[in-house]
């Protein structure tokens, strides 16, 4: 179903929190049978992860009231699961942590927990999980605003579930950004798909950028003949350029292919693809020809460039 409007957004959100949180328990009174409640849950979670934190520090970190967190800690203190020292480095301070019994406690509340969505997990193929796991990467990744500094990224060759990514990337960000039509996605569909019926690991390769988890771009080495590789489907989110990603990408698929024993190598892309332009003229390709041609529902400039790889 496609939502249109902004009120039908707000009302789909609201109905996966509340479908989300009945599914996890979190409306019952004491999570997951225990002795506490869903916050009181989440700040000895804290506690555990920790080897030490002032109580002010704590609400900050969960965008708690002061008040209400100083009432959990007295609530844990008279049952004797955490303990106050003074700080070494400021001895005005209180520096709160768990006993020996709070970390009994957290380990069998961590227990209970794992054991509830194991067995959500249990219900569905490995293909399914992959989904579902990719699904609240992204709405982690597009909710998540607590980034102050560029992250560090990884760079990992191609998994289940990477193509369907890339292909939607594609489909958002040259709809949104050039207005290309839906026929240009169908060729990146083609593309993934040709790329995973015919993979070859020692003529070809895919590299996903990853970072906090999250897909953030892609690059991909096809075979075109015995000496000639196509580079292909580079693409970097937005929201995580500026960080050498794409350079890096380039970078490694071109490596790729003189390890692969390739004499050059070839890619095609259109002239108001700017900074993609930019990093391929860095790396070393050059402009071979030009041509004109309406294709995604635009006029463009087609542009073929090569690099000698010997």
């Amino acid at each position: 179903m496609t939502i249109r409007s902004f009120d039908e957004r707000v009302d789909a959100v609201r109905s996966f929190t509340r479908f989300y949180t009945r599914k996890t328990g979190v409306l019952h009174e004491m999570l997951l049978d225990s002795s506490f409640g869903l916050t009181e849950a989440r700040v000895i979670y804290e506690l555990a992860n920790r080897q030490q934190i002032s109580a002010k520090q704590l609400a900050v970190d969960l965008g708690l009231d002061p008040g209400y967190v100083s009432r959990v800690l007295k609530k844990f203190e008279n049952r004797k699961l955490i303990s106050r020292i003074i700080s070494p480095q400021d001895r005005r301070q209180q520096l709160i942590v768990l006993t020996a019994k709070g970390h009994e406690e957290f380990n069998e509340l961590n227990r209970r927990s794992a054991k509830l969505f194991g067995a959500m997990l249990k219900t569905l193929g490995a293909d399914e999980q992959t989904r579902l796991l990719d699904a609240m990467n992204t709405i982690k990744c597009l909710l998540d605003e607590t980034e102050t500094a560029p992250a560090p990224y990884l760079l990992r060759p191609h998994q289940p579930g990477d193509m369907g990514w890339i292909i939607q990337i594609h489909g958002r960000f040259y709809g949104e950004e050039y207005g290309w039509d839906k026929t240009f996605e169908a060729l990146v569909a083609k593309i993934a798909s040709d790329f995973l019926t015919n993979f070859d690991p020692g003529s070809e390769c895919c590299w996903i950028a990853e970072k906090d988890g999250c897909s953030v771009g892609s690059a991909m080495v096809v075979r075109a003949d015995e000496q000639t590789a196509k580079l292909r489907l580079v693409i970097v989110d937005p929201r995580a350029r500026g960080g050498g990603i794409g350079r890096r990408l380039v970078e490694e698929c071109i490596r790729f292919a003189r390890q692969a024993g390739y004499h050059r190598m070839t890619l095609w892309t259109q002239d108001n693809l700017r900074a993609a332009i930019a990093i391929y003229k860095k790396s070393g390709f050059q402009l071979v020809k030009e041509e004109t041609h309406h294709s995604f529902g635009k006029d463009l400039v087609g542009q073929f460039w090569r690099l000698d790889l010997r």
